[in-house]
């Protein structure tokens, strides 16, 4: 019985490989000591190719099929080893197996934002990620190029350089293709097409074939994007005049549930615009632009009514400032309405233009 277990444990007749995961590339088959019977089976699935290597050198590469070893079948092999067709002992060799199945959602990216030149915004740094597929097509140059004589080689081994190809190639798209920022979202299918027409003679050159190629995102750094839009909100409220505009109302409501908030406001309005120092004649004017200044009213009628007339001449922002925070003490006193408060500011508000 021990000798012809040892009988049997010195040569192969099948030979097979049942992948059982999705990660491996190449395995080689378990040969020891063994040696491989003339006319044994060998087994080749879809999605596989299998290498014979004789003393270092590949022989052989058998697609999916079943073949029996013989002269026939491994015409290479038969050469280097100087068999003839009446030739039948076992040999020596090491098998190895190809998964040529595709490698699905690949992921790239850039690990640090790449500077360049933009048309709009000069200097830029910008970030890209996205997805890539690949397999195996020519399984003797993976062989001599990337797994060699490991036992086992995944994809998990390989994605560090891909990645790094492909994120080497990107800052040289963008500067070759001239698109602003702003448009580069329209164009990231264009972008993905001339990136991967870069990497594949590369893919090529380890036996892969890039199957497919994506670009999902390019953007800003955190800090850059939030400067963006900022510069986004101005253009959309008309420019800066009216966003500052738009700032200042805003604003009033706030500064006036402190002292001396309107008056501060009010100065920090005026230097945005610009404008003159006229806060005591245009607030009188605007309250009742027939009067003439006194110091002090008589009296303060107990329901007064306010007939607030358009002044002839643009009003600066620091002159309807302070008539607003005049108002809004009379609102404090009762004598105005809340109501008629929020009337008024909203018909001086207006005169900002």
């Amino acid at each position: 019985m021990a000798l012809m277990d040892f009988i049997k444990k010195q040569f192969i007749d099948i030979i097979q490989w049942t992948e059982d995961d999705d990660q491996t590339m190449a395995w080689r088959f378990p040969m020891a000591e063994f040696e491989i019977q003339y006319g044994a089976s060998l087994t080749v699935r879809e999605s596989q190719m299998a290498v014979f290597v004789n003393e270092g050198k590949v022989a052989d590469v058998f697609g999916p099929g079943m073949y029996k070893l013989t002269t026939q079948t491994m015409p290479v092999l038969t050469y280097l080893q100087n068999w003839d067709k009446l030739f039948e002992s076992p040999f020596k060799s090491d098998v190895y197996f190809f998964s040529t199945r595709q490698k699905l959602d690949r992921k790239w990216g850039t690990p640090n934002p790449i500077t360049i030149r933009d048309k709009d915004f000069g200097m830029v740094r910008l970030r890209a990620f996205g997805i890539y597929a690949y397999h195996i097509t020519d399984p003797r140059l993976f062989h001599m190029a990337i797994s060699g004589t490991l036992e086992r080689y995944s994809s998990e081994d390989l994605e560090g350089q891909l990645r790094n190809t492909i994120v080497g190639h990107i800052a040289d798209i963008f500067g070759e293709s001239g698109t602003p920022f702003i448009d580069m979202a329209a164009n990231q299918v264009e972008f993905g097409a001339a990136l991967r027409t870069k990497v594949e003679p590369l893919f090529a050159g380890y036996g892969l074939a890039l199957d497919s190629f994506n670009v999902q995102n390019i953007s800003l750094p955190e800090e850059l994007q939030a400067m963006l839009d900022k510069r986004i909100g101005v253009n959309m409220m008309g420019g800066m005049q009216a966003y500052t505009q738009f700032q200042t109302a805003e604003a009033i409501p706030l500064a006036a549930q402190n002292e001396g908030g309107l008056a501060g406001l009010g100065a920090g309005v005026g230097v945005g615009f610009g404008m003159g120092q006229q806060i005591a004649g245009a607030m009188a004017g605007a309250l009742n632009p027939a009067a003439t200044p006194v110091a002090a009213p008589a009296a303060v009628p107990p329901a007064p009514t306010f007939s607030v007339q358009a002044p002839a001449a643009a009003v600066s922002a620091d002159d309807i400032v302070a008539t607003l925070e005049k108002l809004h003490g009379l609102v404090g006193k009762g004598i105005l309405s809340q109501a008629e408060f929020d009337a008024k500011k909203a018909e001086l508000l207006s005169k900002l233009a």
